[in-house]
């Protein structure tokens, strides 16, 4: 018979894999253009489904004429929905069960701040759709996904019954570049973020320049002003090229910038020996990951699958640099 504190890290573990599905998920319904596949929330044209009678169908169709019912786009929203709701759902579970067994060690901050997380997360999905896909809401989505993600992974990694010694103590300035990389992947990923939100992937169609200039013209006051009012639909992008180049050129100096740092630390780790040596190669392994993912995405003029990988690879880097953050800070109860 499983303990309470077995009970709880199984559903925590299942879910981060909730938690990574509707991330990846997430994604895939965006970039197959269904982001605003039911024009209004939570349901869809006023159902938990997607109309289907050619009745309901008519129905919305009147009460939307400027978005008609597109049932295959309408569907994988929809699913989106389900399976975020049901993510939420057991967070709630997670919250309440740590109250029952915080005598056995179970997190007593951490399920909370993840119910609060995810109740923004829910306004924050509201308002994808209300305010028709607004770059900053998206990007701010996504972003809170991979937090998400990446506490409910703290946690789970902070309910272990005994602590892997990871080796040697860490030198301060490794441990601060530890905390770089982790910051690093964070910014690197709101730039990823907001090149697809802005439309901006094939901004830049050739590798390794852009339109075949090392420097191409930016227009930085434009492509990052990151507000620019309600009543605008963002679907396909406002955008001019100059300033969507602006953006994917900045994602492709950030990857290189970024890149920089996480040789330099995994290096680091692996000539540190022991534990720390593992952690160094899933970080370096991560990242030439999602390198390769990127420059394949460019290379190929953005195939869905390859374009969902590279944020299912995102999600991957980040979470290697949660694991070793948590060995190098990581304190239990947390």
């Amino acid at each position: 018979m499983l303990s309470g504190m077995s009970t709880f890290r199984r559903l925590n573990l299942l879910t981060i894999a909730l938690c990574f599905v509707v991330i990846v998920f997430g994604a895939y319904v965006r970039l197959s253009d269904a982001g605003l596949g039911c024009p209004d929330w939570p349901g869809c044209y006023g159902h938990l489904g997607v109309p289907s009678s050619d009745q309901h169908v008519a129905e919305a169709n009147a009460a939307y004429p400027e978005r008609p019912v597109e049932a295959h786009k309408g569907w994988k929203e929809m699913i989106h929905r389900y399976l975020a709701s049901t993510l939420g759902l057991l967070i709630v579970t997670l919250a309440l069960l740590s109250l029952r067994l915080r005598g056995q060690g179970a997190p007593r901050v951490l399920p909370w701040v993840l119910v609060g997380l995810v109740i923004f997360q829910g306004v924050l999905g509201m308002w994808t759709v209300t305010w028709q896909l607004k770059p900053l809401v998206v990007t701010g989505h996504l972003l809170g996904g991979l937090t998400t993600l990446s506490l409910l992974t703290w946690m789970w990694l902070s309910s272990r019954p005994s602590r892997e010694q990871a080796g040697p103590a860490l030198p301060g300035w490794l441990r601060k570049l530890a905390v770089l990389g982790l910051v690093a992947v964070a910014l690197q990923i709101f730039l990823g973020g907001w090149t697809s939100t802005n439309y901006a992937a094939l901004a830049c169609p050739d590798l390794p320049t852009c339109h075949g200039r090392w420097l191409p013209e930016t227009d930085y006051r434009e492509a990052y002003t990151l507000w620019r009012g309600l009543g605008i639909n963002y679907e396909y992008g406002v955008l001019d090229n100059r300033a969507r180049v602006t953006i994917h050129f900045t994602h492709r100096l950030g990857a290189i910038l970024l890149s920089l740092v996480l040789v330099t630390l995994a290096l680091a780790l692996m000539r540190r020996g022991g534990h720390w040596y593992r952690y160094g190669h899933a970080v370096l392994g991560a990242l030439a990951l999602q390198v390769l993912i990127g420059i394949s995405v460019v290379h190929w003029q953005l195939p869905l699958l390859l374009a969902d990988a590279h944020n299912a690879g995102a999600a991957l880097l980040l979470l290697s640099l949660v694991a070793l953050n948590h060995a190098v800070f990581g304190r239990r109860h947390d």
